[in-house]
């Protein structure tokens, strides 16, 4: 009897662990899969949140490297400069924005006849009609900041574009029995000039002196270049030290996009030496202005056909 009921109750209890143990399992089976993806989906979230805090952390130093290489770029490589007037039309227009290269000068790259170059005024060539400034002192700060790594404009840019037409010991003279300009005795073809203008409405002849150049804008009717200050310190021309570097290429619009190329009449001059003189009126200019690099389009330095005509500020 007692033996009889030990067995039944071993019975019953291994039924009721085997319940308990399939309860178990149904209840893993159930459960388990639940779990799993709420657990998955919290670690997903704690990644994400670990994340934005890495990237807070890393942003400034992103700012900063960003920042050194503006300005790296800015003083050392290339400017991007917004023409603010139409002295160099055709070839640049009001607005283009022009890349210039400021990385050769410093293996010893003169400028030479043809090339449009961006140089700082040498006195007296720039208009003066900068309003002071309302902003408060901390967005001065700000706005300092960031004309310095070029991504606003400079209140204290003193800049001009012009091409260049005489280098060291050249004899630049205007105009001849057929009305054209020449260089060293040879009569230059012109086809960069805006439609409608003469090579010059002024009379000169100039000997650029060593460590100077010679300057003209295209657009010969509104550009206040060498000849409208030739009562100046070097007879109207400008020291090559104030040379910023050589524009080559028109990046924005995409409309105006193309390399600004050096016209050959202007490259195949022979070099020789002469005298000087002349008068004009001593209109001036707008300063350029230094464009945001951060939107900086791709350019190649050689590429494409030569851009005939190029416009940019003055």
């Amino acid at each position: 009897m007692d033996s009889a009921e030990g067995a039944d109750g071993t019975d019953r209890a291994d039924d009721a662990e085997e319940a308990v143990a399939g309860g178990g399992r149904d209840a893993v089976d159930r459960h388990g899969p639940v779990r799993g993806r709420a657990e998955r989906r919290r670690t997903a979230k704690r990644a994400a949140r670990r994340g934005r805090r890495s990237f807070l952390r890393e942003l400034p130093v992103i700012v900063l490297v960003a920042l050194v290489i503006a300005v790296v770029l800015k003083t050392f490589l290339v400017q991007v400069f917004v023409i603010p007037s139409g002295s160099m039309e055709p070839t640049l227009q009001v607005g283009d924005r022009v890349v210039v290269d400021k990385l050769t000068p410093w293996f010893g790259a003169k400028p030479e006849r043809g090339e449009v170059v961006v140089f700082k005024d040498p006195g007296g060539w720039l208009e003066d009609n900068r309003k002071p400034s309302t902003d408060g002192p901390v967005l001065h700060d700000v706005k300092s900041v960031f004309s310095a790594v070029g991504f606003l404009p400079s209140e204290d840019e003193r800049d001009l574009i012009k091409r260049v037409v005489g280098v060291a010991g050249d004899t630049v003279e205007c105009c001849d029995a057929q009305g054209r300009l020449s260089v060293n005795g040879t009569p230059l073809d012109e086809p960069y000039i805006a439609p409608g203008n003469v090579p010059s409405r002024i009379t000169f002849k100039v000997t650029v002196p060593q460590g100077r150049l010679w300057v003209m804008g295209d657009h010969r009717d509104l550009s206040a270049d060498s000849r409208y200050h030739m009562g100046n310190p070097g007879a109207g021309t400008i020291p090559v030290a104030n040379v910023v570097g050589r524009a080559f290429v028109v990046a924005w619009p995409i409309s105006h996009f193309g390399q600004l190329g050096v016209p050959d009449s202007l490259s195949s001059v022979p070099v020789r030496v002469a005298g000087s003189s002349a008068v004009g009126p001593i209109p001036a200019e707008p300063p350029l202005v230094m464009g945001v690099l951060g939107v900086l389009p791709v350019v190649v330095r050689r590429w494409g056909t030569h851009r005939g005509i190029g416009p940019m500020a003055d």
